[in-house]
C-alpha cells in the first residue's frame, strides 16, 4: 500500500515538528544550570538561593562597609537595597568604578554561612558618569573628542 504524497508531506511535517521540539527541550535541559538569576538583597534575605547556585546580586555598596583583607586581594563589603543587607566577599582585582555608595552587580554563589562569595564584580555608574580623561574638558572639547572617535 503506497502512501499518498499529501499524507507523506504531513508525516514529514509532524516528524520535523517533533524533532524541533525535542531539540528545544534538550537545549533547555542542558542550559538549566547555566542560568544566572538576579537577586536584590531583600530577595536573598526573604528567599535565599540554595548554597552553590550561580546567581547575581545587585544593589548599592554600603558606605563604611568596604574592608580589605591583609592579603591585599580579598575584600569584604555589604550590598544593600534600602530594605536588606547581604555581606559579600570577593578575591581579585576590583573595577575602577567600584567604590562605597556606588551600584554593583556581584556574580557568584551564596555560602552556607550566609555570606555571598563573588567571582566577578561589575561596577555601575550613574547617568552623570564622565571618564577621567574627559573630566577637565569643556562640553565643546568633549563633543569634539567623541566626534573624532566615531
Amino acid at each position: 500500500m503506497a502512501v499518498k504524497a499529501k499524507h507523506q508531506r504531513l508525516i514529514l511535517l509532524v516528524v520535523a515538528l517533533v524533532v524541533l521540539i525535542g531539540a528545544g527541550l534538550l537545549a533547555a535541559w542542558a542550559l538549566r544550570n547555566q542560568a544566572s538569576y538576579f537577586y536584590v538583597p531583600s530577595d536573598i534575605v526573604a528567599r535565599p538561593p540554595e548554597p552553590g547556585r550561580a546567581v547575581r546580586l545587585g544593589g548599592m555598596v554600603e558606605k563604611g562597609s568596604l574592608k580589605t583583607a591583609a592579603d591585599g586581594v580579598t575584600i569584604a563589603f555589604v550590598v544593600q537595597d534600602g530594605k536588606a543587607k547581604v555581606p559579600v566577599t570577593f578575591r581579585g582585582i576590583v573595577p575602577s568604578l567600584f567604590v562605597e555608595g556606588s551600584g554593583v552587580v556581584a556574580e557568584g554563589r551564596m555560602g552556607t554561612d550566609g555570606i555571598f562569595v563573588a567571582d566577578n564584580l561589575l561596577a555601575k555608574h550613574d547617568e552623570n558618569y564622565v571618564p577621567r580623561e574627559m573630566q577637565d574638558m569643556t562640553k565643546d572639547q568633549a563633543k569634539q573628542v567623541v566626534a573624532e572617535t566615531q
